[in-house]
């Protein structure tokens, strides 16, 4: 009587590619079916969209409001009849553009001691008053006292904040998240039994993946928040000046975001409970929170703009600020990029290196300089 050999069903180790997915799979999931992460999201894309029908309302409120001029006993009959000014008669020429530069009025029509075509022109402060000029029956020339840039200082103040909200808040939200993640699973010794059916690399691969996938997506619907928001309440001149800064913030982010999230996991992997992790992220945090910062207090000048978009960790926000501005050359964008893709193939090398070398380490605090040695 013959007996037939037990046969052994082999289970397959998955390849690399398919592990990382697997991983990349665990993190996007874990996230969707977090309630927490949901609601968030939800509330910063309302937020945004509030943002932007408010500054429309705002800027169409503007638009209804009186335009207040200055003028003298010369000009004053040039405005009369005119609906939209708001008209004070100065004593003379010295005094209309007094009320000028103290901002009083928004302009002044004085007498045009040149002579030529018009009897008068107009003064006003930074910028040529196009609405000014709009209400007038003839176009005169237009002296301004202190010339300024293209770009209107609020518009520009509200365009800088917005890159740096944007990039502080999916950096220190997802740079955190994946830290905590690798902390988690080191106390709990779930890392132990992953990294017996995928290779280390493929774990911090599929984290870094995952979190950058979740980054775009809320990006990617804050652009689309934005665009429509802009399209519906009539901004169109703001939207075409932001449209390719915005395609240029997003392929910055994309880039900075996984420099960031392969230090982050590092981080993470240094420690071995949440209460530590603090120690190890606060100098991430620090690189995340100094673009913010900076563009609050110098998105006016220049030479701190142009620094911000050559350094890898503020460049997401410096490159994009001065392409709307208008003051960065056509291949200024691609040489940032190429220093921001080297340094990012560096930080995942340091990273990938400080991961493997602490991951199964519990205890204290692993230092540095330990965590880079082999």
């Amino acid at each position: 009587m013959s007996t037939s050999a037990p046969t052994h069903t082999r289970r397959s180790t998955p390849g690399e590619l398919q592990s990382v997915w697997l991983v990349a799979e665990r993190e996007i999931g874990s996230k969707l079916r977090s309630k927490s992460f949901i609601i968030s999201s939800a509330f910063l894309l309302i937020i945004a969209l509030a943002a932007v029908i408010w500054g429309g309302i705002a800027a169409n409120n503007a638009g209804d409001d009186r335009i207040a001029i200055a003028v003298t006993s010369q000009t004053q009959s040039d405005v009369s009849g005119i609906e939209g000014f708001d008209v004070t008669v100065a004593d003379d020429a010295d005094a209309a553009t007094a009320l000028v530069q103290d901002g009083t009025v928004e302009a002044a029509l004085v007498p045009d001691a040149a002579g030529g075509a018009f009897s008068y022109k107009v003064v006003a402060d930074d910028s040529s008053p196009a609405d000014v000029l709009g209400l007038l029956a003839q176009t005169p020339s237009v002296e301004l006292l202190n010339p300024a840039d293209a770009v209107d200082g609020a518009l520009r103040y509200l365009v800088a904040i917005g890159f740096g909200v944007v990039f502080f808040m999916a950096a220190t939200t997802f740079g955190a998240t994946i830290s905590q993640s690798v902390v988690e699973e080191k106390q709990t010794r779930v890392v132990e039994i992953l990294i017996s059916a995928i290779p280390v690399r493929s774990l911090l691969a599929g984290k870094v993946i995952g979190n950058t996938v979740l980054a775009m997506g809320q990006i990617v619907g804050l652009a689309a928040i934005s665009i429509v928001g802009l399209s519906v309440t009539g901004q169109s001149e703001l939207l075409s000046g932001l449209g390719a800064p915005l395609v240029w913030f997003a392929v910055f982010f994309l880039f900075g975001f996984v420099l960031l999230a392969a230090l982050f996991a590092a981080a993470g992997a240094m420690v071995s409970r949440q209460e530590d992790i603090g120690s190890t992220t606060t100098p991430l945090m620090l690189l995340v929170m100094a673009p913010y910062f900076l563009v609050i207090f110098f998105n006016d000048n220049p030479v701190v703009l142009t620094v911000m978009s050559y350094v890898p960790f503020s460049a997401p926000v410096g490159m994009p600020l001065r392409l709307y501005l208008g003051d960065a050359q056509w291949w200024e964008p691609l040489l940032s990029l190429v220093v921001l893709l080297a340094t990012c193939a560096a930080a995942i090398w340091v990273g990938a290196r400080i991961y493997q070398n602490t991951l199964l380490r519990m205890g204290a605090r692993v230092k540095l300089t330990e965590a880079l040695r082999s």
